[in-house]
């Protein structure tokens, strides 16, 4: 015996799948890799020169990474809530 798909019991069909890797969360990558990349490139920070209030590079350019990678988490997370509500539907809170 077969169940018929017009049937009133029937799970409905989901709506068309939505891509996995959109523009969005291409951006939202992005925000969140960026600052391993910076950081795991010390041959491009690992010098004393520019010296900034007589710090040297190494140590603010570290510093300055802290307040940007802030930075870059919170719009990747605000872009995601984004993205959620448009798969959800438009469904805010």
């Amino acid at each position: 015996m077969s169940a018929v798909p017009d049937a009133p019991d029937a799970p409905q069909a989901p709506e068309a799948e939505q891509p996995v890797v959109t523009p969005m969360r291409l951006i939202i990558a992005l925000c969140l890799f960026a600052p391993f990349v910076a950081m795991l490139w010390v041959g491009s920070y690992a010098k004393v020169d520019p010296t900034f209030i007589g710090m040297p590079f190494f140590y603010w350019y570290q510093m300055a990474w802290v307040l940007i990678s802030t930075a870059l988490t919170v719009i990747a997370y605000k872009l995601w809530q984004r993205d959620q509500r448009a798969r959800k539907g438009g469904a805010s809170k």
